[in-house]
């Protein structure tokens, strides 16, 4: 196996942040040793190939992958259905389960996440400016990027939202989102939309239901001529219609390059909508699909979301009919690539965002991996240890004996 392994760059030996992993199996088969360092990978070759280094990290048993991405959260609303009685969306609280929500999908190995933000109504940009301040406080732990969500663009009503969203730009917020379905003119808010993001250079990522293939259709169009990346999520509603029409509205979707973030999950959506997108149908027309996790443990949307990527992997192959390898992709490189994030190999020169789970196989990753190790920016910034033990045979014989002694059944 020929080594990517470039020349050192001058002064590297001291370089603080440089490390070794060494005995990792990559999704190929191949076993090999890693060398990081300025937050990127620097040479990849056959175990025991590379230079001994201080900062040296085993890998043997583990399977070293691109780390995931998150494309779709919603960091004001998670952790609420833990809360007892009113749930508060004070700055403070909303910062809090921002941070925390965030740290649970990192320990899970997303090492960037696209956050949706409610933004108008009695809250203003109170709640983006909290998830702003849980960006800020995250950094160099994960990468976390606010998108703005107006809840009306049109008419009368909409003139406000319109304004709260320019200044969402102006504060920080990454992306321009929202929900054409609930505006009551579903292609003005569309078009009100884009026109923001093409002013402030933002990209754009909005939330259909995706049932009506005729607003699908329009949508699609207006953005088949923006130059800014346009996503839509999660489309839950394709998978109810007549085939021949979803296929019709996949195929627009994959003419206008717009990328659909499905949930595996079904968590972001009332009960109606719940499901996931037919990611096998929008695959077979060429639509860059990608996979999150939606609301986390969110008092109305999913109690019990778990925002870990590789569960939205585990279900893309179990319920929607994808190879493992692909619908790891789904969660790592298709997810980066809606973001706008570089791409992310096992390779020099590619950024050093990894995963590293036990397990030999990516199908063993997807059913079993309870032990995590996470890398960002070149650095190990969360781990996951899961022990598992079983009594031993002779304990366990004696269970039932002591049960009988003791008069129990």
């Amino acid at each position: 196996m020929p080594d990517s392994q470039p020349p050192p760059r001058d002064g590297a030996a001291a370089d603080p942040t440089a490390l070794l992993l060494c005995g990792a199996r990559l999704a190929d088969g191949r076993v090999v040793d890693v060398r990081i360092g300025g937050g990127r990978i620097e040479a990849v070759g056959c175990a025991g190939s590379l230079p001994p280094h201080p900062s040296r990290l085993d890998l043997t048993g583990h399977l070293l992958l691109p780390a995931p991405a998150e494309p779709h959260a919603h960091g004001d609303t998670a952790l609420t259905a833990e809360t007892s009685g009113p749930v508060s969306y004070a700055p403070a609280d909303i910062q809090r389960r921002a941070t925390e929500a965030a740290l649970l999908q990192l320990g899970h190995g997303a090492t960037a996440l696209r956050c949706h933000v409610r933004i108008g109504d009695v809250q203003g940009l109170g709640a983006l400016e909290a998830v702003l301040a849980a960006r800020r406080s995250l950094r160099g732990l994960a990468d976390l990027r606010a998108v703005a969500v107006p809840r009306v663009l049109t008419g009368a009503a909409g003139a406000e939202g319109l304004a709260l969203l320019h200044d969402a730009m102006k504060m920080g917020a990454a992306v321009v989102g929202g929900c054409p379905d609930d505006d009551p003119d579903p292609a003005g808010f569309a078009e009100a939309a884009l026109e923001a993001a093409a002013e402030h250079g933002r990209p754009v990522d909005l939330h259909t239901h995706g049932d009506d293939p005729a607003r699908l259709t329009r949508l699609a169009a207006m953005a088949g001529g923006l130059r800014q990346r346009v996503t839509l999520g999660p489309c839950a509603g394709l998978a109810l219609l007549p085939r021949e029409l979803a296929a019709r509205a996949a195929d627009r979707l994959a003419a206008s390059d717009v990328g659909v973030v499905c949930l595996p999950q079904g968590g972001c959506a009332g009960v109606a909508h719940r499901g996931s997108a037919p990611v096998r149908l929008l695959r077979a027309a060429g639509v860059r699909i990608a996979a999150g996790s939606g609301a986390l443990r969110d008092a109305v949307c999913n109690p019990v979301g778990r925002g870990d990527p590789l569960e939205a992997a585990y279900l893309l192959a179990s319920q929607s009919g994808l190879v493992p390898e692909d619908a790891y992709d789904r969660v790592a490189a298709a997810a980066r690539e809606v973001m706008g994030l570089p791409e992310v190999r096992v390779e020099a020169g590619f950024p050093a965002e990894l995963l590293a789970v036990r397990g030999e196989r990516v199908r063993t990753a997807l059913s079993l991996a309870y032990s995590r190790i996470v890398i960002h920016r070149g650095r190990v910034v969360a781990r996951t240890s899961a022990v598992r033990e079983y009594c031993d045979s002779a304990a366990a014989l004696e269970l039932p004996r002591q049960g009988r002694a003791d008069g129990s059944p």
